[in-house]
């Protein structure tokens, strides 16, 4: 029997032969802990970056080449959440959100997607680490959720029906949890036939969507119930579902010192002095896990080559 801890921090994988869909589930519980101890969150504001943490988590889980990078960055114009960022890299999560905590407090416990961001935009970017490439789609925050934004994006960028839906729960005494189904249809590509991508009303898409609107919040949440077992619910009906084996999801802010450390040393020895404070001591503060990484002026090759372009 599965205990509960076997079923957190996880994404399944699964495909839909006969009905050419595809799709992910994702629910995680210490990770998503982890990330979010690094700062003192409202609850509004918790659930927002779980709900971004989970869909980098389905988005980026579909990159196939080891060391590719999925981000999700929304940005607002005077938003109460001027940015929030999420980021996926070989099954490694972070993220971050910076806020005004007094205009939040007027919205109430509840604020709307339009209350925290306004007129803001959602970008996606996907790195391939193989070829270098980056993919890139920018959409509105419209709709009522992140998972909203995330299905426009698929609709106008990729011209892929796809569905996705995120809950995530807080019990009293008890750590967050957070979880998302993400579904999609795939064309057929057959020549001369009108590809599938470009219709949401083709009855294949349909039936996969009626049946994966009846997931409720509390079972996508239930650390007691396997992801296995929502698909078999979901999709038992089905004449073929492949499911892949669950995939580990860990944190990894991957602000690490030796790295840190290269970066700075790479700049002119007169910049880093611009960049130390009265005690020699240059401070790097990583936004993601709230930590401040000193570096003694002292400690650098004072001729360390200057930084190569895009360093970071």
């Amino acid at each position: 029997m599965l205990t509960p801890a076997a079923t957190l921090d996880q994404a399944v994988g699964f495909t839909i032969t006969q009905r050419h869909a595809r799709g992910r589930l994702v629910r995680l519980g210490p990770v998503l802990d982890a990330v979010l101890a690094a700062h003192a969150y409202p609850p509004a504001i918790e659930r927002t970056l779980a709900s971004a943490l989970v869909l980098a988590a389905l988005l980026g889980s579909t990159l196939k080449e080891e060391g590719g990078q999925l981000t999700l960055q929304a940005q607002t114009d005077n938003g109460v959440i001027s940015l929030l960022v999420a980021d996926y890299k070989n099954g490694d999560l972070r993220g971050y959100a910076k806020f005004d905590a007094d205009r939040l407090a007027e919205l109430g416990p509840d604020p709307s997607l339009f209350g925290l961001f306004g007129k803001g935009f959602l970008a996606i970017t996907f790195d391939l680490a193989e070829t270098g490439e980056r993919y890139q789609g920018i959409v509105p925050l419209e709709g009522e959720s992140l998972a909203d934004a995330a299905e426009h994006y698929f609709f106008q960028s990729e011209q892929i029906p796809s569905l996705i839906r995120i809950a995530t729960r807080h019990d009293a005494g008890e750590g967050c949890i957070a979880a998302g189904l993400l579904l999609q249809h795939l064309p057929e590509g057959e020549v001369g036939r009108e590809r599938l991508h470009v219709r949401h009303d083709h009855p294949e898409w349909e039936h996969v969507q009626v049946l994966a609107d009846t997931l409720r919040p509390d079972e996508l949440t239930d650390p007691a119930l396997p992801l296995t077992d929502i698909l078999w619910r979901l999709f038992h009906e089905e004449e073929e579902v492949r499911v892949s084996e669950g995939a580990p999801l860990a944190k990894g802010c991957r602000c690490d010192l030796a790295h840190i450390r290269d970066v700075i040393g790479r700049f002119p020895a007169d910049e880093r002095a611009e960049m130390a404070g009265d005690d020699g001591v240059i401070g790097v503060d990583c936004a993601f896990c709230s930590r401040i990484f000193p570096l003694a002026l002292d400690s650098f090759d004072t001729d360390a080559p200057a930084p190569a372009s895009g360093a970071n």
